[in-house]
């Protein structure tokens, strides 16, 4: 019996039920649906300011978490605003804690828009920079937009909207056929 393929979710908000968490939220709902496994990471904000000095064994603890936490996952999903026309200073330091490991080389990975239609492209842009410099398998057609408002999340704080829900069920999909049957979990 093969298991489920995990795929490791990354917001790139600090902020408590922001539009990035309520879609990943959403996601780990979907994910049984479509036979996949999620894990939500939560440490953004426990991560220390990236030092190529402190790159080195023992890792800070949260660095070490980080990374095993990479290293488990069969994919990534990344959703995260964009601040200043690009990634928010503290999802960059995630990111660049990743470049001295090599967990993120090769794994399927993409990301979710859920900005307001005509925003976000500058976080698209430095994501797709920054992982295709770790070596990450960015699975294009995985990578969407889902504008979330606040009129499309339910009581519950996730996504409401079915359409909404389908497509994030296709990206894990997309993500979890992208890893195949030789990743660990198969």
């Amino acid at each position: 019996m093969t298991s489920m393929p995990i795929i490791l979710l990354l917001s790139g908000s600090l902020r408590k039920g922001s539009s990035n968490e309520v879609v990943l939220r959403t996601a780990q709902v979907v994910a049984p649906s479509v036979g996949v496994d999620t894990v939500l990471y939560e440490d953004l904000a426990r991560l220390p300011h990236f030092n190529p000095d402190d790159d080195t064994d023992p890792l800070p603890a949260p660095v070490a978490g980080l990374r095993a936490a990479l290293d488990r996952a069969d994919g990534i999903l990344i959703c995260t605003p964009e601040y200043a026309g690009t990634l928010p200073g503290a999802f960059k330091n995630l990111l660049d804690w990743t470049v001295g490991g090599t967990e993120i080389c090769d794994t399927p990975s993409a990301w979710v828009n859920a900005a307001a239609p005509g925003r976000g492209q500058g976080a698209e842009a430095t994501l797709r920079t920054v992982l295709g410099y770790t070596g990450a398998d960015i699975v294009e057609p995985a990578c969407v937009r889902i504008p979330v408002s606040r009129d499309l999340i339910g009581d519950d704080g996730l996504l409401a909207d079915s359409a909404a829900r389908r497509q994030l069920g296709g990206v894990l999909r997309q993500l979890a056929e992208r890893v195949g049957p030789s990743s660990p979990a198969a």
